[in-house]
């Protein structure tokens, strides 16, 4: 069974409480619960991370090359920042997806720029929090390419 790690940068843990026109009324619990369902019906094995601390996120990163085949990764606001989570995904060989549940080019300019997006297989934007199912289906059809 494949096994693929989500990672959720910081605020995430709050969703639900956050901008209701932009992030609806869902907590990531759920949202993580729906996609073990989802990855149980296409033979998928997920973990689930989240923090608000680049260094962990980094580690989360690292801690993955050996065990997972593929990542589903919103780093949030460290998209727009961090170099080294993008360095950290560049060194991870699995297959990886960028996640955001807005669509960041309709928002303010600075998010507008990702510095993960160079390194990962896939981007998936503005689907709001369907796009973790999205994600997790698009990484069950490209683990294998």
């Amino acid at each position: 069974m494949k096994k693929i790690l989500i990672i959720n940068g910081p605020n995430l843990n709050l969703l639900h409480l956050r901008d209701k026109k932009i992030y609806g009324e869902i907590s990531i619990d759920k949202i993580i619960d729906e996609c073990r369902e989802i990855a149980k019906q296409v033979n998928l094995e997920i973990d689930y991370k989240q923090s608000n601390s680049e260094s962990e996120i980094v580690d989360f990163i690292q801690d993955a090359i050996k065990k997972y085949q593929g990542i589903i990764i919103n780093a949030a606001a460290y998209t727009h920042t961090s170099v080294a989570i993008r360095d950290a995904l560049e060194i991870f060989h699995g297959k990886k997806i960028e996640l955001h549940i807005s669509n960041i080019f309709k928002r303010e300019d600075f998010r507008h720029n990702s510095f993960l997006s160079e390194v990962v297989d896939g981007i998936i934007c503005g689907l709001g929090v369907d796009g973790y199912i999205i994600a997790l289906l698009a990484m069950h059809k490209i683990i294998d390419k």
